[in-house]
């Protein structure tokens, strides 16, 4: 009788493993792309090879990946998550060009005669329509990083409050660039 009821404990011990996924999955798909993805950014910015620092990438990327894959990667489907990183590549270089017609205009903005007429600093208010966590992440970013803009506050229900310094620069918000950064997370 004592050793049926041990038996039982023992199997309902390792039924329970069976029925915790994030014990199972530990090092599923979510750690590994977590990994390659800190590996391969550590490769690109110490270009150091040797195996002294080789193993210390692997360890302390492996210890990142263990730490943070799931809150990085809540749903993973490998398909859905290549789709976005397609999207996020043709994004980039419209980004870069829209980055480079901003500093353009500020150029012209900073050596125009009547600058101080046309600079007309205002906070400016929006709702977002992107739903997702990690496009408002990208949208906020790519306000900030689009001269005569900052981004002052993002709420996660989409709100955004923006600085834009002239009436130019006020009147692209939010635009064109919500319209991209949405297709980037459409499924």
């Amino acid at each position: 009788m004592n050793d049926s009821s041990q038996m039982g404990t023992t199997c309902a011990s390792s039924s329970s493993s069976a029925k915790n996924p994030a014990r199972r999955r530990r090092f599923g798909l979510a750690f590994w792309l977590t990994f390659v993805i800190c590996m391969a950014t550590w490769m690109v910015l110490s270009g150091l090879f040797d195996a002294f620092h080789l193993s210390l990438g692997v360890i302390s990327c492996a210890i990142v990946a263990d730490l943070n894959a799931r809150a990085m990667w809540l749903d993973v489907n490998l398909g859905r998550t290549l789709r976005h990183w397609g999207r996020f590549a043709v994004y980039v270089p419209w980004l870069l060009i829209q980055i480079w017609r901003a500093n353009l205009h500020m150029l012209k903005l900073t050596f125009h005669p009547r600058m101080r007429q046309l600079i007309n600093p205002r906070m400016v208010s929006f709702k977002s329509r992107i739903d997702n966590r990690m496009g408002l992440f990208i949208m906020a970013n790519s306000i900030t990083l689009t001269p005569g803009t900052v981004t002052v506050f993002t709420s996660v229900m989409g709100r955004f409050t923006v600085h834009a310094i002239d009436d130019v620069s006020a009147r692209g918000l939010p635009g064109e660039m919500e319209d991209r950064v949405a297709r980037i997370f459409e499924d």
